[in-house]
C-alpha cells in the first residue's frame, strides 16, 4: 500500500479499472463527485481539502480488490457524519448496500453520554454489530484508520496518544485476527512513533547501521538457494523479509531483550507455484543448513484461524547466523497479506457481503464475541471483553477424532465443551485430557486431546465455572441456562427491588412505573420486553438502581427546573438590588449578597484564567473556566452570572491545580518529577500513575498553586525533564 504519494480519485479508478467493468466504475465515480460536493466546503486539521481523506481511504479499499459498493462506501464514509446529507439520501442516489456501509462506520452524534469513553465504547459496539452483519463494515473502518494514523501528526500531542492507543488495543489486533498484515503493521509501526517516539526512532537508527551488512547476507543466502532450486526445476520468488518495527520493541520489552539479541531480522521469503513445491523447497533448505530445534512451525497443515498459510523454519545459516525462512504459494502469499480482503476478493467473482457457509466458518471467533453484546447493556464492559478476546494468546487443541479447536489461552475442559455445543457444555460431569481423567479446571495446552465426559442426569452447570472459563461464550451460555431456569422468580424479585429503589429515593411507584416509561427504559437497555428488564435485575445482570434512575429522569428532571427556576429568579433578583460582594474563593460577583461562591472541582480555575460564574440549584455559583467543557449544556446563558478576579487573590491564596505528566516509563522518572516540584517551593496534594504495555506512563499530579503565571513556570519546568512528553492541565 502507497504512503508517500498522495492519491488521485482518477488513481482510484484506475487501480480498480483492472478488475471492475465499465458500469461498476462509473458507480464509483458517481459516488466520489457526490463526496466532494458534500465535502466541498471542508477542510482538514492539516489545511488540505477535507476530500483527499475519503479519496485515500478509496484507494487503500482498492488495493485489498474489493467490490463497488465498498469502494463508494469509501468516498461517502464521512458524508453523513459531517454534511447534512442522510442515509435516506444514500439510499436514493446509490443503494441500501451503500446506505447500510456507512451507517456501520458513522459514529453516533446526536446522544450525550457521561464521558468521552462511553461515547466512544457505544460508537464501537455499534459498528462490530454493523460488522456482524456484513465484514466490509470493518474493512472500512480499517482503511479510514489507517490513512488517519498516516496524518496524525497535524493533532496535538493528547489526541495522538488517545489514538494511536486506540489503534493498538482494537484496531490492530482486529485487522491481525482478520489476516490484512498489510494492515497490522503499518498501524502498530505507526502508533508505536506516537506512544514511544523515543524507542521507534532509536530502533529506527538501529536497523539502519547494518542495513547493507544484511542486505548482501541476504542476497548471498538466497543465491545459494536459487541454484538449488534450479537442479530440481522448481520456480520460485524471492525477497528478504523486513521485520517490523513494533514487533522488535514488542520483543525488547517482553522478553527483555536487547537489540542485537534478536535473531528473526534476517528472513527470506520463498514464494511458489504449488504446496507440494513448498515441502520440496523446506527439504531442500534443511540440507544446506542445519535447523534449529523447536523453530518449525507448519500452518499450511494446520492454519492460523485469521486464513493465515505458510513454513515457517529457522536454520544456522551462512557464517553461523540463524536465519529465518517463510515458505508459501502465491496464493497463501496474498492471503497472508490481505487476510480475509483476499478471500472473497471481488476479482474472484464473489461478494464480501455474503453469507457463504466459509464465511461464516472463518468468522466464528468474532460471532462468539458478538454473542457477549446480547449479554451485556454497558458498552464499556463489552469494549474490555472484546479487547481481552482480540488480545488473547491461542492454545489448539484436538477432538477425539482429530478436528483442531482453537482457544484462548488458559481455557479449561469446560471452555472446549462449551465449543463443542451449547448441550455438551450443561451436561459436561468431567474431562479426559489425552486419555487421563483431568480437574475441569485444568488448562489446556497446546496438542491436547479433550474427551469431555457428560450426563444426562446432570443437573447443569455450577455458578463456579463462570469464575474457570476463559471464553465469553462459555461465561454467556452458563448464565442463559441460570436465567431460563430461574426466570419467573427472577422477574418477581427484579421488580420488587426496581420498587424498593424508587421508595428509597422517595418517588411514589404508580408516577414511574407506567406503562410507556417502562418500555422506554426496557427499549434504552436494548431488552426486549419489560419482563425481560426485570429478571435482569433478578439474576443481577443490571442493577436495580440503573433502572430505577432511568425510570425517574423525566420526574427529576421537572423538579430540577422547577427549584432552578426559583433559584435563578432568586439570584436575579439580587442582582438589581444589591452591591458587589466579595467571597473567600477570591472572585467578586456582580451584585449577589448570601449566595455560595464555589470553585468548580472539574477545571479548578486559577487567577489569571478567563472565569464566568454558573448558577446551580441549591449550591449557590459555581465558577468555572470559560474553556470548560461541562459548560456545554442546556440554558447555559440564562444561567451565566460575569464574575472576576479580586486583586489579592493571586497571591493571598492557594488554588489545586491537576496535572496530567506523559512520558516514557523508565526508572526513576516519577522521582525526577516530584524533585523538580518540591524544588519550585510548591505542594503536592495528590500524586499517583500507571503504566502501560508499551512502557508509555502517565502521572497525575495534584498541586496547590497561585496563578497562572506560577503554573506555567511549573509546566515549563516540568517539560525540561528527560523522556516526558508533554505536560497538561486536566479537566474532568
Amino acid at each position: 500500500m502507497a504512503k508517500d504519494n498522495l492519491l488521485t480519485a482518477q488513481d482510484v479508478i484506475e487501480k480498480t479499472s483492472h478488475y471492475m467493468s465499465e458500469e461498476d466504475l462509473a458507480f464509483i465515480e458517481k459516488a466520489y463527485n457526490f463526496a466532494k460536493e458534500a465535502h466541498s466546503d471542508q477542510f482538514r486539521r492539516s489545511g488540505e481539502p477535507y476530500i483527499i481523506h475519503p479519496v485515500q481511504v478509496a484507494g487503500i479499499l482498492a488495493d485489498l480488490g474489493l467490490d463497488k459498493e465498498t469502494i463508494a462506501s469509501g468516498f461517502l464514509h464521512d458524508v453523513v457524519e459531517d454534511t447534512d446529507y442522510t442515509l435516506d439520501d444514500l439510499t436514493k442516489r446509490f443503494n441500501e448496500e451503500v446506505a447500510m456501509l456507512v451507517d456501520g462506520v458513522t459514529k453516533l452524534g446526536k446522544i450525550r453520554y457521561k464521558s468521552k469513553e462511553a461515547q466512544q465504547a457505544e460508537n464501537h459496539r455499534k459498528m462490530f454489530i454493523a460488522m456482524s452483519k456484513d465484514i466490509r463494515v470493518i474493512l472500512i473502518k480499517l482503511a479510514d484508520r489507517v490513512h488517519n494514523m498516516r496524518t496524525l501528526k497535524h493533532l496535538p500531542p493528547e489526541k495522538q496518544r488517545r489514538i494511536a492507543n486506540e489503534t493498538l488495543e482494537i484496531f490492530a489486533p482486529l485487522a491481525h485476527r482478520l489476516g490484512i498484515s498489510a494492515i497490522k503493521w503499518e498501524l502498530e509501526d505507526t502508533s508505536l512513533r506516537y506512544l514511544n517516539p523515543q524507542q521507534y526512532y532509536r530502533i529506527v537508527n538501529l536497523m539502519k547501521q547494518k542495513r547493507e551488512e544484511r542486505e548482501h547476507y541476504i542476497e548471498e543466502v538466497m543465491n545459494e538457494v536459487k541454484n538449488q532450486l534450479e537442479d530440481v526445476d522448481i520456480d520460485a520468488e524471492f525477497s528478504g523479509r523486513p521485520k517490523h518495527l513494533y514487533s522488535i520493541y514488542r520483543k525488547m520489552v517482553l522478553q527483555n531483550k536487547q537489540f542485537n539479541e534478536i535473531y528473526d531480522l534476517l528472513a527470506v521469503r520463498i514464494i511458489v507455484n504449488s504446496i507440494k513445491d513448498c515441502y520440496a523447497v523446506l527439504g531442500i533448505i534443511h540440507t544446506c543448513w542445519k535447523p534449529m530445534p523447536g523453530r518449525f512451525k507448519d500452518y499450511i497443515a494446520m492454519p492460523k484461524p485469521n486464513l493465515y498459510q505458510s513454513l515457517h523454519t529457522t536454520v544456522i545459516g551462512p557464517k553461523g547466523a540463524p536465519l529465518e525462512v517463510q515458505i508459501r504459494t502465491h496464493e497463501m502469499h496474498e492471503i497472508a497479506e490481505y487476510g480475509i480482503a483476499a478471500h472473497w476478493a471481488y476479482k474472484e467473482g464473489k461478494k464480501l457481503g455474503t453469507d457463504s457457509e466459509n464465511s461464516e466458518e472463518k468468522l466464528s471467533w468474532f460471532r462468539e464475541i458478538l454473542e457477549s453484546q446480547s449479554e451485556t447493556n454497558d458498552a464499556e464492559e463489552f469494549m474490555e471483553s472484546l479487547k481481552v478476546e482480540l488480545f488473547a494468546d491461542l492454545v489448539y487443541v484436538f477432538t477425539p477424532k482429530g478436528d483442531v479447536i482453537e482457544l484462548p489461552k488458559g481455557s479449561v475442559p469446560i471452555d472446549f465443551a462449551y465449543k463443542i455445543h451449547t448441550e455438551v457444555g450443561n451436561h459436561t460431569i468431567g474431562a479426559k485430557v489425552n486419555g487421563k481423567m483431568e480437574p475441569l479446571d485444568y488448562q489446556l495446552k497446546n496438542g491436547d486431546i479433550i474427551e469431555v465426559m457428560t450426563s444426562k442426569h446432570s443437573y447443569g452447570p455450577s455458578r463456579d465455572w463462570l469464575s474457570m472459563t476463559q471464553t465469553s461464550q462459555a461465561k454467556n451460555k452458563i448464565k442463559q441456562f441460570f436465567k431460563k431456569q430461574q426466570r419467573e422468580e427472577n422477574v418477581i424479585k427484579g421488580k420488587e427491588l426496581v420498587e424498593k429503589e424508587l421508595r428509597n429515593n422517595g418517588y411514589q411507584v404508580k408516577d414511574a412505573l407506567t406503562n410507556e416509561n417502562l418500555e422506554r427504559v426496557a427499549d434504552r437497555f436494548n431488552f426486549i420486553s419489560v419482563d425481560d428488564m426485570y429478571a435482569a435485575v433478578g439474576y443481577q445482570g443490571i442493577t436495580a438502581s440503573q433502572i430505577a434512575t432511568r425510570l425517574t429522569d423525566k420526574l427529576r428532571r421537572k423538579e430540577e427546573n422547577q427549584e432552578l427556576e426559583e433559584t435563578i429568579e432568586n439570584v436575579q433578583q439580587k442582582t438589581q438590588s444589591k452591591p458587589t460582594k466579595r467571597k473567600d474563593s477570591g472572585v467578586k460577583v456582580e451584585g449577589v449578597d448570601n449566595l455560595l461562591v464555589r470553585l468548580a472541582k472539574c477545571c479548578n480555575p486559577v487567577p489569571g484564567d478567563d472565569i464566568v460564574g454558573f448558577i446551580t440549584k441549591g449550591r449557590g455559583v459555581s465558577v468555572h473556566r470559560r474553556d470548560c467543557p461541562n459548560l456545554n449544556v442546556d440554558g447555559f446563558d440564562q444561567r451565566a452570572l460575569n464574575v472576576e478576579w479580586e486583586s489579592n487573590s493571586a497571591s493571598s491564596k492557594q488554588y489545586h491545580v491537576d496535572l496530567e505528566i506523559s512520558g516514557y516509563d523508565r526508572r526513576g522518572l516519577l522521582n525526577d518529577v516530584l524533585q523538580y516540584v518540591n524544588e519550585m517551593g510548591t505542594n503536592i496534594i495528590a500524586v499517583s500513575g500507571k503504566s502501560d504495555r508499551n512502557k508509555m506512563v502517565v502521572i497525575h499530579l495534584t498541586l496547590l498553586i497561585h496563578n497562572v503565571s506560577h503554573l506555567r513556570r511549573i509546566v515549563d519546568r516540568l517539560k525540561q525533564i528527560k523522556d516526558v512528553y508533554t505536560v497538561e492541565r486536566v479537566v474532568q
